[in-house]
């Protein structure tokens, strides 16, 4: 018998880049981050209607004020519980976006070497941009092979900012 998951908490984080919706699951001291989307951004429709609004949810609100200091640039990476939803594929490959560091770049064909799939990149980049964890697993950083600004679920126009961002305040 599958064991029903906890409940979706939500809330909105107005940043310099537009509202993101910021998503955890669970309330006890094992709940954990589940998504951080822009609003409008592709392969994310929106709280959905069995997830419950809760400006108060202790993790959601250190979620927001991690984002706040890291647009601020007092921060430049995040320590919160995350649990994104998604195949094992998915999870290896934003487990290694996760490792590129603040202000660098790495491209699709180089992060499918890393995790041990040469010749994936359009794979990579399929899993990247389903990621649910905008900035917290940094699918912004992922470029085309000749630096290229390519795909970006947020849009392009963000993902320049974002970059244009890390390299201002990169460490």
């Amino acid at each position: 018998m599958a064991t029903a998951l906890p409940p979706l908490f939500w809330t909105e984080l107005d940043t310099p880049l537009g509202t993101m919706i910021l998503a955890a699951r669970g309330r006890d001291d094992r709940a954990a981050l589940a998504g951080a989307w822009f609003v409008g951004q592709r392969h994310f429709d929106g709280p959905q209607a069995d997830w419950q609004r809760d400006d108060e949810h202790p993790l959601l609100r250190e979620a927001a004020t991690q984002l706040r200091d890291w647009h601020a640039g007092r921060r430049i990476d995040f320590d919160l519980p995350l649990a994104p939803e998604g195949s094992a594929f998915q999870q290896r490959i934003w487990q290694a976006l996760g490792r590129i560091p603040h202000g660098r770049t790495c491209s699709y064909g180089e992060l499918a070497a890393a995790v041990g799939r040469p010749g994936a990149a359009r794979a990579v980049g399929a899993a990247t941009g389903r990621n649910p964890l905008s900035i917290l697993v940094p699918c912004h950083r992922l470029v085309g092979h000749d630096g290229a600004l390519t795909g970006y679920a947020g849009g392009i126009e963000r993902k320049r900012q974002l970059l244009a961002f890390e390299a201002a305040t990169g460490r």
